[in-house]
């Protein structure tokens, strides 16, 4: 078999496919999360913090006023709530799923009727005489 139809077979694999859907829908997750951290969860916590824009958030390290260079604490703070954000709606659509494929429990058996009972017991008398 060449490459190309080995290739071909791989790609035509539902799994592939369903893996590419997933990260495009992730990617525009992904941008929904971000647009609601920074313009919607963010602006009223540095509101009550103060009047902090947290992608502000910055120590100079050194270099030239036309260029300095600095550490963003503010923006990696952003970018830890938006994955503390995207991990928490990962978790309830997983813990959703699970629960739609739980199987249903069976129902006990139904107890035998009274003319079972007994056989079973004239059964086990007659194995403990033999």
């Amino acid at each position: 078999m060449s490459m190309a139809s080995e290739f071909r077979t791989f790609i035509q694999r539902g799994n592939v496919v369903d893996l590419a859907i997933g990260v495009i829908l992730g990617g525009a997750f992904g941008k929904i999360v971000s647009s609601f951290v920074n313009d919607v969860l963010m602006p009223p916590i540095g509101l009550l913090l103060g009047g902090v824009d947290f992608s502000a958030l910055r120590l100079v390290l050194g270099g030239t006023a036309e260029a300095p260079v600095t550490l963003n604490y503010g923006a990696f703070a952003q970018t830890v709530i938006d994955f503390l954000i995207v991990g928490w709606c990962v978790f309830l659509v997983v813990k959703a799923v699970n629960a739609m494929q739980k199987p249903k429990p069976t129902p006990a058996p139904a107890e035998p009727p009274a003319e079972q009972k007994l056989l079973a017991e004239i059964r086990d008398l007659l194995k403990q005489k033999a």
